[in-house]
């Protein structure tokens, strides 16, 4: 595979269709880069990329070097998301290393304007996300300036956590908040996605899915769980 360096922008990609983009912090980082090509392989559309400073959220995850020795492995976007105090610090190496789009937390300390000008001026396509207890309405005003938006359907930090049922009607209201306005915005959906509650926020309104533990720790292999979730896109 030759890779190529021009960003592959999820602004690029039809809000109209259903993506599968599992979350490599599920995967054995014994062998990532196995697990990666598997994937890719198997047919994903994306890559999430969870950064983790052990201060936004208690949990500590990977840095820029990781995602640069991965880079040359996949054509495929990887959409970064970071769980950081500070965002504005780690949007340039992480676009350098090979984020295609990066997306930051509502709640994080830096100026949210300042972070999403600076995403875009990396290149790089813009996310925004909001925790499970952040009303919705805080970010309906910046939807008009990203690319996409991340629900959290359960406390970032860690993987295999139970999906929050009462999420469905936050993904409702931004759904139909961007229909009104006639946005070209993804709505991501993390926390607890398998084939149940994959289908009910593709309901709900959500278009990009991010699964970890079903799809890298499924017992019925990766493959598997890979076509299995593709069939929610049908």
């Amino acid at each position: 595979m030759k890779y190529s360096q021009d960003k592959r922008r999820l602004s690029s990609l039809s809000k109209d269709s259903i993506y599968l983009a599992p979350s490599i912090l599920a995967a054995d980082f014994s062998s990532l880069a196995k697990d990666v090509i598997s994937a890719e392989t198997a047919g994903i559309d994306i890559f999430h990329i969870d950064i983790m400073d052990g201060h936004f959220v208690p949990n500590l995850s990977i840095g820029p070097g990781v995602v640069q020795s991965l880079r040359p492995l996949s054509n495929l976007p990887f959409d970064v998301h970071l769980m950081l105090t500070n965002p504005l610090n780690f949007i340039k190496p992480f676009a350098d290393a090979g984020a295609d789009n990066i997306t930051f937390h509502y709640e994080s300390d830096d100026a949210v304007i300042e972070t999403i000008e600076s995403i875009r001026g990396t290149g790089c396509s813009v996310g925004i996300s909001l925790k499970p207890d952040t009303d919705e309405n805080e970010i309906i005003p910046l939807l008009n300036r990203v690319d996409l938006v991340l629900i959290m359907t359960v406390e970032p930090g860690f993987g295999g956590q139970k999906f929050r049922y009462d999420m469905i009607s936050k993904i409702n209201a931004i759904r139909d908040y961007i229909h009104k306005e006639h946005l070209n915005v993804h709505i991501q959906v993390d926390g607890g996605i398998d084939l149940d509650t994959g289908k009910q926020v593709i309901e709900a309104g959500s278009n990009i899915l991010v699964a970890g533990t079903s799809i890298f720790k499924n017992d019925s292999g990766l493959e598997n769980a890979i076509f299995e979730f593709q069939k929610l896109a049908l």
